[in-house]
């Protein structure tokens, strides 16, 4: 009998240092894991943002909330269109070019590496007050190309069509070249306008007007167009149905290091893809 006991005291014993020992080693974890943070926290530098006029607003509010969790880290955002935000990069006047296109074949071959950061749709828009409420995609390209030029051609009034369009070099112009216009070039008697703010602001200022911009940008002051009976909206780019839809991408020569390794992770967190979202971006995730 007193064997048996002393074996379960020393059972109980062995069991009991056990947990004190696993106690140990987690709080151990905790306590290491906490440095890490600390440490990250120590971050500091600045890095500049540079390129599409479309993913700057993203880029502004990733940035500050960014800013907020790294005190010590700046993050200039400068817009000037996709095509300068990748000349930018490939310079090294930027740390991350922002692009709201694809890389043409040319700027491939420049050690540049893309990340998604995001969906968009490219939105058709015009004055609220236009009769018209959906365009074929061919027919959106006939807009483009000066063989429309009356809106009675697409169901509306008998009024001449105000065509405008971004500036090249825009991202947003480059890929509504790609995605409707298929190589072909876009009339030399549209008005160019070189940020989507200012596409917003004519259209909505004229009611014989047409202009696209990118969805995240869609609000009162405009109405959207169907294209091929697709609105657009978030769930039909991500289905399919919605064609004229085009990648955010961040850019980098290279693969990306310090700050700027460290700031596209937080683009691409759930947080950072959260804040996408709320603002009006298709999340990658």
């Amino acid at each position: 009998m007193v064997s048996a006991k002393r074996r379960k005291l020393t059972s109980f014993i062995a069991l009991g240092l056990l947990l004190v020992i696993a106690g140990l080693i987690g709080g151990c974890s905790r306590q290491e894991s906490t440095p890490e943070k600390t440490e990250g926290k120590k971050l500091s530098g600045t890095i500049t943002v540079a390129g599409s006029t479309s993913v700057q607003p993203f880029s502004e509010v990733l940035a500050e909330e960014f800013a907020r969790t790294y005190p010590g880290v700046q993050v200039d955002v400068q817009g000037g269109g996709s095509s300068q935000g990748i000349q930018a990069v490939i310079g090294g006047a930027a740390d991350i070019g922002a692009s709201s296109r694809e890389l043409k074949p040319e700027e491939k071959t420049s050690g540049l590496v893309a990340t998604t950061i995001a969906l968009d749709g490219i939105a058709v828009i015009v004055n609220p007050s236009n009769q018209v409420n959906e365009i074929a995609l061919a027919a959106l390209k006939d807009v483009y190309m000066g063989r429309i030029n009356n809106w009675k051609q697409l169901g509306g009034s008998d009024s001449p069509i105000t065509v405008v369009c971004r500036e090249a070099g825009s991202g947003t112009r480059g890929a509504f070249e790609e995605l409707v216009m298929n190589k072909e070039n876009i009339s030399n008697r549209v008005i160019i306008q070189n940020s989507t703010g200012a596409v917003k602001t004519t259209v909505a200022g004229d009611e014989k007007a047409i202009g696209f911009v990118s969805m995240a940008a869609i609000d009162q002051d405009i109405k959207t167009l169907k294209i091929d009976s697709a609105e657009a909206s978030v769930a039909n780019v991500k289905n399919g149905s919605y064609k004229i839809s085009r990648p955010f991408l961040y850019l980098t020569k290279g693969q990306p290091e310090g700050l700027a390794k460290a700031f596209i992770e937080y683009v691409l967190s759930d947080e950072g893809q959260g804040l996408m979202q709320e603002e009006g971006a298709i999340s990658v995730k």
